[in-house]
């Protein structure tokens, strides 16, 4: 079997109308695992952090180096993968049908155990993103990676049976009739599909306001502000979570570029809780070490199967 070509690859990541359903990032994600097993490029082992791998590229793409992938969930071979696809399409319909039962019974036990959503997730979306690291300009590859991230989210709330959609709403300005700001949320869900509507406006009791980003590094109080804006402005708490693929970059190491260094900054997220508000909740793909063992960590942030498995399910089933 012949891989396909990088430049392909960075052709599917760019072209706007490829990815609208969730099967799209299956075929992207692996024929760059095909790519990488067959073209092998130098695949690089931080040593203070063996569990982080870096890809390097050849001269015809100017050597140009990938983010850090972990691999404890980064997974590597694409027959595994695939396999590793198709069941979390069979748990995801599970999930619709049984509204959200079906993570607690037997026949999931192992599965939800082995924590494969997180491990699907993330090896798509870094997947996206090392054909991202391929281009000349970093910038705009960046940002068509985070939209991407953004839709692979939204997909997958839709395949457990959420309405979800990005949306603008309109926010009045408290002592000016009739003046009203508008205001972009990057989703707002619902399990009620009579509410949600991406041209409505407002917000219904019922939904929850979702930003996604691939990281929170500057981004973090953006997301506390807007539930703090929200909530104010609105007249009644709005439920905001945030979903982040990770907090984790390339960095220098004395001589050597393939250092890795965590871009999570504890004390401004413990500062906006206090001084701001708490979020509903916070879900990271790949979380740092310390937010599973800091404690005033660990009760605000858990990894994105949590959510998928659990949280989803009572925040829609509650209003504000």
């Amino acid at each position: 079997m012949t891989s396909t070509p990088l430049i392909d690859l960075q052709a599917s990541v760019q072209n706007r109308g490829t990815f609208q359903e969730l099967t799209n990032f299956k075929v992207i994600c692996q024929a760059f695992l095909e790519y990488l097993q067959q073209m092998r490029p130098t695949r690089i082992i931080f040593p203070s952090h063996p569990n982080y791998i870096f890809y390097q590229y050849g001269a015809d793409h100017h050597n140009r180096i990938t983010r850090p992938l972990n691999t404890n969930l980064f997974i590597e071979s694409p027959i595994h993968f695939t396999q590793v696809f198709e069941s979390f399409r069979a748990f995801l319909a599970d999930l619709k049908i049984s509204d959200g039962s079906a993570a607690q019974s037997t026949r999931y036990r192992s599965y939800v155990q082995s924590k494969e959503v997180n491990r699907t997730v993330y090896t798509i979306q870094q997947s996206i993103g090392c054909i991202g690291d391929s281009f000349e300009n970093q910038n705009q590859s960046r940002k068509r990676v985070g939209q991407l991230f953004e839709v692979l989210i939204k997909l997958i709330l839709q395949e457990v049976g959420a309405a979800c959609e990005s949306r603008t709403i309109n926010l009045p300005i408290p002592g000016h009739p009739g003046y009203v700001m508008g205001y972009p949320l990057d989703l707002v869900f619902s399990r009620d599909r009579a509410i949600i509507a991406s041209e409505t406006r407002d917000l219904h009791p019922s939904e929850v306001v979702g930003s996604v980003k691939t990281t929170s590094k500057d981004r973090i109080d953006k997301i506390f502000l807007d539930k703090h804006l929200l909530t104010k402005l609105l007249g009644r708490d709005i439920r905001v979570v945030a979903i982040f693929l990770h907090d984790v970059q390339r960095a220098r190491r004395g001589n050597s570029i393939f250092g890795v260094n965590s871009t999570f900054k504890t004390n401004h997220f413990l500062g906006y809780t206090v001084a701001l508000n708490r979020l509903d909740g916070v879900y990271y793909v790949d979380p740092r070490p310390e937010m599973l063992t800091m404690e005033r960590l660990r009760e605000q942030i858990a990894d994105f199967q949590r959510f998928i498995v659990n949280d989803l399910w009572v925040l829609a089933n509650r209003q504000s």
